[in-house]
């Protein structure tokens, strides 16, 4: 991923930011020379630098039988900036431009059918799931009938080797245009508008610190 300097993020608690908010990846995969691209929930677990992310396919999903080197993409917040916006709008270098953030996990995947591990990703993807809509839908794993759907699915591990994050919030930008860019978004409203803004402005905190400093 083309990642300037001013967008890179190591940090992380990104990371599992990005993940808490929505997870939803994209898992991508080359087979035969072709690349092929699931959407799937999924379940993170991140100890220091290890994180291991899991999932299932349907069963007559082709990239279920897919394994070794794969890539996960986890979406976060976009928006469109309007160079109007910008305290020195008038600048000939200002001009739109989408803000993001965004995660490419490169590492290995591997595939399950093992009984007990597909009833635990289930088990666990149900429970973080009907939390957020307040139900309590559970998988019980002494019913027959919830045993045999497991059939239709196959479970997937995958072990992150590197992680490369990209948090595209005006850095390169002066504080003023930062600030009526984010400004603007809150005011227009809507979930990744105002989640696009909250970030720009975090990021003006040890920006601010670095010039009282010098």
């Amino acid at each position: 991923m083309y990642t300037p300097r001013a967008f890179a993020e190591t940090d992380l608690t990104g990371l599992d930011r990005l993940i808490e908010r929505d997870a939803f990846v994209t898992l991508l995969t080359v087979a035969d020379g072709l690349p092929f691209v699931s959407h799937l929930p999924v379940l993170y677990a991140r100890d220091g630098d290890r994180i291991v992310i899991e999932g299932h396919w349907a069963r007559p999903n082709p990239q279920a039988r897919h394994a070794g080197p794969a890539l996960v993409i986890v979406h976060g917040p976009h928006a469109y900036l309007s160079p109007g916006w910008y305290a020195d709008k008038e600048e000939a270098a200002r001009v739109p431009t989408w803000n993001y953030a965004v995660a490419h996990l490169h590492g290995t995947l591997e595939s399950t059918e093992d009984t007990d591990r597909l009833a635990s990703i289930v088990d666990r993807l149900s429970q973080a799931n009907e939390a957020r809509v307040g139900n309590d839908w559970r998988f019980e794993h002494d019913r027959d009938d919830h045993v045999r759907q497991l059939r239709g699915i196959i479970g997937f591990r995958f072990t992150v080797d590197r992680v490369e994050l990209k948090f595209k919030l005006s850095q390169n930008h002066p504080v003023a245009n930062v600030e009526g860019a984010a400004t603007a978004l809150h005011r227009l409203g809507g979930e990744d508008n105002v989640a696009v803004a909250d970030l720009m402005r975090e990021r003006l905190v040890p920006r601010a610190g670095d010039m009282g400093a010098a």
